[in-house]
């Protein structure tokens, strides 16, 4: 007898199918953007503050031992020393030959201009706005969409949001276009007559299933399902088995490097759950590896010569406290840390005017002292890799900041 499949009974038997019909990966926006050359810049935000000093551990510091305790350097799960100053979380020890080719580098003691209210929003706001504060009316667009406005012929397929909402970073009047992951799935057959059986009897979630995976119900009837529940099952396992021990974040690396073969040359995305004030032991490796999938991926699905002109910028809102809080994690700071990698950058260097870590040079005696804007490093990254100017950068992109000196992060 065949039995008849609503969407609603289906869905009240088991919240898997989410993770089957939607399947998307890429669980976060992502733009993507063209600019002229070869050169690619990709801009990973790491919301929930990163602790910098966690994931480059600055154990050279007389300071340190004290307070975080001295490292199992040397050993299988501990970190790895990188210049006898500084040493790599363990969770980022699959990067280290990314460090010795000169191809990851770090940024420590940096900040946004953002101080002391520690918001996460307005903290994400500002590092996507780049302007120097929230108030008397200046502009909320992005800073990468600004960066887009100098560049002539741009069109409305130069950007692209992909996702629910579009990122801030490129918020503005230049043209970005949406795309949805949804209409780019690699779905196995049996996953899209899953899901026509469970849209059948809803015509908007129907027609918008048809329109997305390109599917045209000529007849309109109604489909009936012989499958028993058990297959049905069966038939989920499968799909989610299918994508075990691949990270959103791998998924996301991969789609974005497929794109920066092509015309895009700009791409950003974002990574939550940063955010570590308990057992920040688990929580940062947990997030630190995800971050490391992302960088591998797009390392691989680029390959080797669009690899070799690209730069990738992980920036975070804030840093967080040197000192470990009673419930084994960290609160809200301010200086931090950013991470960089591709072909393009000047890597196996950790770049920084270090303030040090007694109290006395500690920011309010609680943060790591931020020494330089994180906008200027943005900014001289934007300048090397699409020859924006100096004045154009300092007044239009990132409103307020003063670029300083080079730090030479690209080769």
């Amino acid at each position: 007898m065949a039995q008849d499949l609503s969407r609603r009974a289906f869905l009240t038997r088991s919240a898997a199918i989410g993770c089957s019909l939607a399947a998307s990966p890429l669980v976060t926006p992502v733009t993507l953007a063209a600019a002229p050359g070869e050169n690619r810049l990709i801009v990973i935000i790491l919301r929930g503050a990163m602790d910098g000093l966690g994931a480059v551990m600055p154990y050279g510091d007389p300071a340190w031992t004290a307070l975080r305790g001295r490292p199992a350097l040397g050993t299988e799960d501990g970190p790895a020393d990188l210049d006898g100053f500084y040493a790599l979380h363990p969770a980022l020890k699959p990067l280290l030959p990314l460090w010795s080719q000169g191809q990851l580098g770090f940024v420590h003691a940096v900040s946004t201009p953002y101080r002391d209210k520690r918001s996460h929003f307005d903290g994400q706001d500002l590092l996507e706005a780049g302007i120097t504060d929230l108030s008397h009316g200046l502009s909320r667009d992005g800073w990468l969409n600004r960066m887009l406005r100098h560049y002539p012929g741009i069109g409305t397929e130069t950007a692209y949001a992909v996702g629910r909402d579009t990122l801030k970073l490129l918020n503005g009047p230049a043209p970005v276009s949406r795309w949805t992951p949804e209409s780019d799935l690699a779905l196995s057959p049996q996953a899209i007559r899953l899901a026509e059986l469970v849209m059948q009897d809803d015509p908007v979630f129907a027609a918008a299933m048809a329109q997305a995976l390109q599917i045209a119900d000529n007849d309109g009837d109604a489909v009936a399902s012989t499958m028993a529940p058990a297959e049905m099952d069966a038939m989920m396992a499968k799909e989610l088995n299918s994508r075990r021990g691949e990270t959103g974040e791998a998924r996301i690396a991969q789609f974005v490097g497929r794109q920066l073969r092509g015309p895009s040359r700009i791409a950003a995305f974002s990574i939550n759950g940063w955010d570590t004030h308990e057992r920040q032991g688990v929580y940062l490796t947990r997030s630190l590896r995800r971050l490391t999938d992302a960088i591998l991926s797009l390392r691989e699905e680029l390959g080797g010569p669009v690899w070799q002109n690209t730069a990738v910028v992980a920036m975070t809102e804030f840093g967080r406290t040197v000192r470990i809080n009673g419930t084994q994690g960290t609160d809200h700071g301010t200086g931090g840390a950013m991470v960089l990698a591709g072909g393009a950058i000047r890597g196996g260097r950790v770049v920084t005017e270090w303030p040090g870590l007694d109290e006395a040079s500690l920011y309010n005696r609680r943060d790591l002292m931020p020494t330089r804007d994180l906008r200027a490093h943005a900014g001289w990254l934007i300048n090397g890799l699409f020859g924006l100017d100096r004045g154009t950068i300092e007044r239009d992109v990132f409103p307020g900041v003063e670029l300083g000196g080079d730090p030479r992060l690209l080769l």
